[in-house]
């Protein structure tokens, strides 16, 4: 279109670059070329799209007709110069003629004039009736693959106000909620969820409902996630995906996602029956627009279109990859079934089940099994139905993997809408942007996501009885009060990942099995592989990381070979937020999730004596911790040396303290904190030994499951470990020495906590506040007993 616009200034600057190329025309050919022009352009232009270019070039024609006619003149078809004596009447190449001939030229623009201003004045009229409905014929190609159905722009924007079209485009409603499906299986599966998530997230204006089918690892570990993260607008559906093993196991699959990568051809029984559509992804999608955007294109599926897909990028299913490669019949390139619209309640009454059951039965007689899952069964029904399929733009589904025509798909970074790492290599696919698709999937990755908990204005969320609770509960403090950060703190909810790891292990059988409970934040990360080497048992951690920390500590876990080769060591992911360290939630969060019987609550600083793991499981033998309520003590020591030869025997430890190379924990800063487990008793103590509570107690203890939790009011660094051993002496435990038991606290930089406790007095008012409202809930809940309590603390 915009080719008739150009051309006139083309001779202009033919002119005026000498004559060469093309020769000037005459006065008459210009302007019957603006005349044309004008005529053209009206009947190209339909629509609103076409209203403003039509409009510019209305516009711009005469004057560039006035440039031209008042830029110079021609004789005989040759250009003349045009100086500015040249140019005036006196001139003697100023003809007569030549000035009759100008004047019926202005005569002939003049009237040129009324009737652009006329046809201005018909197009304001069309503007002020409506929207035109019709539609281009022409579409703007970002690659080999389109919508099918329709020539639209898929491209320029398909929800309100990001539109580009001229007909009226089809529309999400300000608060419709989208649906969107994800089958999820295991602990990496969770992990890659919350990145997709994160990105719809990012960019979405609708409330939306995930419908996740997940196997018990999966839904444990969302469940809690979703639980936590407490997003506005946003509702989480499990559906068991053990359940549904019957449904596909008698496919068989080679591809690397398993038995769950054929669960998507079973959504339409799963799902809920009045769902009517449903966006479905792959875990390795990336979003980099608003899904409502993909959800919009439902409204473009013509007669008995029920998938969306969009067409596989790699030439799989041409069959040319190497010799006697034999791939599932497909439609050409076949489809990739990363991203999936379903038009659930068509699917259901065109009886898929019955349709993609009876497909696979047939191929699987000569094919004997899938290669690619489920996307190999879409395919072949598609072969055979291909009225079922709307071919989506292939920017709803850029395919990374090895060898494919991903980068026909966009041309710029607007142009994309969807990243799929569907290679087994993921972010080390071959690409020549692959930097940029990883820098984009990166900032997701370690993006905050308690950022994402905004609401959605002008759309009410469902009623969350957790958030109102929270929300009384927060109402209820006093914003004056000089520890009100100490008091919130209490009631603030962690976002948690659990299980960030794999994580396999089955309890030893005699019901003996112990569990090592530690916290740790970034800082003591170094610490992980000196205690996996000091204990073999399983182990509980609660890690106080920021999104960006948790993948810093994901990269150095895999990089490990002492911890990649544990897989009996359950690291929980709290998020970062406020402005304290929540010690005890996070002691609690690792004890919530222990699976054996019994707990040794040890701190991330100590390494525990070689051996440990079986002593106590021998111990919990000896003392019956079954069937009594008994605290056992594992004594602590401490060096002041970074290199340490570790004891390995009791008589090599006494024969360090002895020398002045470790020392009783604690002993010269905080006597109080382990004098009760009698040391010199302990020397030459060959049998366990009760010792009795007293203030400011804080041992380590080995509990049985079921033990209290810790106190969430504490935070940062004092009396945290105190009130807990406080509240199990009022729960009558009985505190038993091990004789034969040790742990040695490795040296470390003071923490940030400790140091705003020994700087800041608010902060010790703050703690002492909390330490007497403490002991008042102590007599509350244990009445008598609990007046020892208060009486210790006014005498220590």
């Amino acid at each position: 279109m915009l080719e008739y616009l150009v051309l006139a200034p083309v001779f202009v600057r033919k002119y005026y670059e000498g004559g060469q190329g093309l020769r000037a025309p005459n006065r008459e050919t210009a302007l019957q070329l603006g005349i044309a022009t004008s005529e053209r352009m009206l009947g190209i232009c339909r629509g609103r799209r076409k209203f403003l270019a039509a409009s510019l070039t209305l516009l711009c024609i005469p004057a560039i007709t006035w440039v031209y006619l008042f830029s110079g003149s021609f004789e005989d078809g040759k250009p003349v110069s045009l100086s500015p004596l040249e140019s005036q009447p006196h001139s003697p190449r100023y003809t007569a003629s030549s000035q009759r001939e100008r004047e019926s030229l202005e005569v002939r623009v003049r009237e040129v004039e009324e009737e652009n201003r006329a046809l201005r004045r018909q197009l304001s009229l069309a503007q002020a009736r409506g929207p035109s409905h019709h539609r281009s014929n022409h579409s703007r190609t970002y690659s080999m693959e389109e919508g099918t159905g329709d020539s639209e722009n898929l491209r320029a924007g398909i929800v309100a106000g990001n539109s580009s079209e001229c007909g009226q485009q089809p529309v999400v409603e300000k608060c419709e909620t989208i649906h969107v499906a994800i089958v999820c299986a295991g602990y990496n599966a969770s992990r890659d969820v919350v990145t997709l998530v994160k990105s719809v997230l990012f960019h979405r204006r609708n409330p939306l409902h995930f419908h996740l089918v997940a196997d018990s690892i999966a839904e444990q570990i969302l469940a809690t996630l979703f639980q936590t993260w407490m997003v506005p607008a946003v509702r989480v559906d499990f559906y068991n995906a053990d359940e549904l093993k019957s449904e596909v196991s008698w496919i068989p699959n080679k591809h690397y996602s398993g038995i769950y990568g054929l669960m998507k051809l079973v959504l339409t029984k799963t799902l809920p029956a009045n769902l009517e559509r449903v966006i479905v992804l792959d875990t390795d999608i990336t979003f980099a627009t608003d899904i409502a955007e993909l959800w919009a294109v439902f409204h473009k599926f013509k007669g008995q279109q029920v998938l969306g897909l969009v067409e596989n990028q790699s030439d799989w299913y041409l069959g040319n990859l190497w010799k006697n490669h034999r791939p599932w019949p497909a439609l050409g390139r076949g489809y990739n079934t990363g991203v999936i619209l379903l038009l659930l309640d068509k699917l259901r009454k065109m009886k898929w089940e019955q349709m993609w059951r009876l497909t696979a039965e047939r191929e699987l007689m000569g094919m004997l099994s899938t290669s690619l899952a489920d996307q190999d069964i879409f395919n072949a029904v598609i072969k055979q139905n291909p009225f079922l399929v709307y071919q989506l733009p292939c920017f709803w589904n850029v395919q990374l993997s090895d060898h494919t025509r991903s980068e026909q798909c966009y041309r710029d970074v607007s142009d994309l809408k969807v990243i799929h790492w569907n290679s087994p290599k993921k972010l080390r696919v071959k690409n020549k942007h692959v930097e940029f698709f990883r820098n984009l999937y990166l900032t997701f990755l370690e993006y905050d996501g308690n950022l994402l908990r905004r609401e959605l204005f002008g759309c009410p969320s469902e009623a969350d009885v957790n958030s109102e609770n929270l929300q009384k509960q927060l109402s209820e403090l006093d914003e004056d009060d000089l520890c009100y950060e100490f008091r919130r703190e209490r009631f603030t909810v962690h976002r948690t990942h659990l299980y960030f790891l794999h994580y396999e292990y089955e309890p030893a059988a005699d019901n003996t099995d112990v569990t090592l409970v530690a916290q740790l934040s970034m800082d003591r990360l170094q610490m992980l592989e000196a205690i996996c080497k000091h204990w073999e048992g399983p182990i509980s951690l609660a890690l106080y990381l920021s999104d960006a920390e948790a993948q810093q500590f994901l990269r150095y876990a895999q990089g490990s070979e002492v911890l990649m080769s544990r897989h009996n060591v359950a690291y929980h992911i709290v998020y970062k937020e406020g402005q304290f360290y929540p010690v005890n939630l996070l002691r609690n969060v690792a004890m919530k999730h222990v699976g054996t019987p019994y707990m040794f609550l040890s701190d991330i600083d100590f390494l525990p004596m070689y051996g440990l793991y079986e002593y106590l499981r021998k111990s919990v033998i000896q003392l019956d911790l079954a069937n009594t309520k008994k605290a056992m003590i594992v004594p602590a020591f401490e060096t002041l040396r970074y290199r340490l030869s570790f004891p390995k025997s009791k008589a090599e430890l006494l024969s360090m303290l002895d020398m002045g190379t470790l020392f009783t924990f604690r002993y010269h800063v905080w006597m109080k904190g382990h004098a009760p487990t009698n040391f010199a008793k302990w020397r030459t103590a060959t049998t366990p030994y009760r010792v009795e509570w007293e203030a400011d107690f804080e041992p380590y203890v080995v509990v049985r499951r079921d033990c209290p939790e810790y106190d969430r009011r504490f935070v940062g660094f004092g009396w945290n470990k105190v009130a807990h051993i406080m509240e199990l002496d009022a729960q009558e435990y009985e505190f038993t020495v091990l004789p034969n038991a040790y742990m040695i606290h490795m040296p470390h930089a003071p923490s940030f906590d400790i140091t705003k406790f020994r700087s800041n007095k608010q902060y010790r008012i703050c703690l002492k506040t909390l330490k007497e409202e403490f002991q008042q809930d102590m007599s509350r809940r244990y009445g008598f007993a609990a007046l020892k309590y208060l009486t210790a603390e006014n005498n220590s």
